[in-house]
């Protein structure tokens, strides 16, 4: 299937996937709010990382992040960078905890990067023959932070997390040969009520940073030769990390037997390097999107997809990018033939890189991995601790979830 979504949807509704990681011995903790300047409005997904190592995290949608970041490293500062902000950093030694950091929306730099012509399609190909150049040339194993809840409606009938190691190749290659992930430790909390049950299951979760690494895997949107297979447009642009970027739009131009992707790229204005990718399947034709993503249901119960869609982000460390960020989303309606009602359901799903190994020497034993048609729910406890963690860094909780997870232990 060219769309990757097909690996994602396949047998539950009811139980989810989520993952995580990074421990660390002898570590404080850095907690704080990150903030418009223009506005105070909080901002969400901001990343926040330790210069010169490869610890970081994001912020929850209430701009709220917690960082467990080793003593010695503490003198490094932190590192505060979001698309269309300037970055900032962050002194720990001479501001008191918790912190209120404000952006800089970049907005007066932005003619700058209006001014930066060619050809869309272009830049687009010249970009994807420097993903060798520009991405990492060696294996790499990320630590990484995993949270999937699933609702009905509005609200929360299953909350999942974990801690995983996720093995990433080199991006020589656009595809996903020898890339693992192995499951180190999770919770799950699930509704009790019999109503909330329902035998479509997803899958995959734990596998996103392989399958939805739009960069990597060729097959997830587009490789050199289908590039002719889409139209593209160049947008507004914006600084991230205080570069320019392009923008470019894309959409296909053709059709085929299963659905296709439309979205934005963000291209770094010198090196070409693509910083961020937002994707949609194409929804015009629901049968083939169903076709596309589910894999198995209830006989009698139907099915019918509103929304998959996700964002990748990428972080640059001495000169070479690396998987950071990714959040996947899917909403879709159920109902039961003969049943005058349906409900609707929304899957979020969004993991981190907290931590990042070169060339390791730890390698992840085929017996140990999170396979793509494995279940998630049968690798997790389901139960809640709020000492879980304890030192590994995550994302943290929205005062949303919070309330939830009470519901739910209830």
């Amino acid at each position: 299937m060219k769309t990757t979504y097909n690996i994602i949807l396949i047998l539950l509704l009811y139980v989810l996937l989520p993952q995580s990681s990074l421990a660390a011995d002898s570590v404080i903790e850095v907690s704080g709010t990150v903030k418009n300047t223009k506005n105070k409005k909080v901002i969400g997904n901001v990343s926040v990382s330790v210069p010169g190592t490869n610890i970081g995290t994001v912020t929850n949608t209430d701009g709220f992040f917690t960082l467990k970041i080793p003593t010695k490293d503490t003198t490094k500062g932190l590192k505060v960078e979001q698309i269309g902000f300037q970055s900032q950093y962050v002194n720990l030694q001479e501001i008191s905890n918790p912190l209120t950091i404000l952006l800089e929306p970049s907005g007066k730099v932005l003619k700058e990067v209006l001014v930066l012509g060619g050809d869309p399609k272009e830049i687009v190909t010249l970009a994807l023959k420097k993903i060798p150049d520009n991405y990492s040339d060696h294996d790499n194993l990320f630590s990484g932070f995993y949270r999937e809840t699933i609702q009905k409606g509005n609200r929360f009938i299953n909350i999942s997390e974990a801690i995983v190691d996720v093995l990433k190749k080199p991006y020589k290659y656009r595809d996903s040969r020898g890339e693992k992930v192995s499951i180190n430790k999770g919770r799950s909390l699930v509704s009790p009520k019999s109503s909330d049950t329902l035998a479509v299951k997803l899958m995959g979760g734990p596998y996103m940073p392989i399958m939805l690494d739009a960069v990597k895997n060729g097959d997830h949107l587009f490789t050199i030769d289908e590039i002719d297979n889409f139209d593209f447009k160049m947008e507004n642009g914006v600084m991230i990390d205080n570069k320019m970027h392009y923008v470019i739009s894309f959409k296909p131009k053709v059709s085929f037997s299963y659905p296709l992707n439309s979205g934005v790229l963000y291209i770094d204005g010198d090196n070409l390097t693509i910083s961020r990718a937002e994707f949609e399947l194409d929804m015009k034709d629901k049968n083939k999107v169903t076709r596309s993503i589910l894999q198995k249901k209830p006989l009698g119960l139907n099915f019918k997809p509103i929304e998959v869609s996700g964002t990748v982000t990428y972080k640059t460390v001495d000169g070479k990018s690396y998987i950071n960020y990714i959040n996947s989303k899917m909403r879709f309606k159920c109902d039961w033939k003969k049943r005058l009602f349906s409900s609707t359901y929304t899957s979020n799903a969004e993991m981190v890189m907290v931590d990042r190994e070169d060339s390791p020497d730890k390698h992840l034993k085929f017996n140990e991995t999170f396979g793509k048609r494995k279940i998630f729910s049968d690798f997790v406890e389901n139960y809640w601790d709020e000492d879980f963690w304890k030192d590994y860094n995550i994302i943290e909780p929205t005062e949303s979830l919070e309330k939830a997870v009470e519901k739910l232990k209830k």
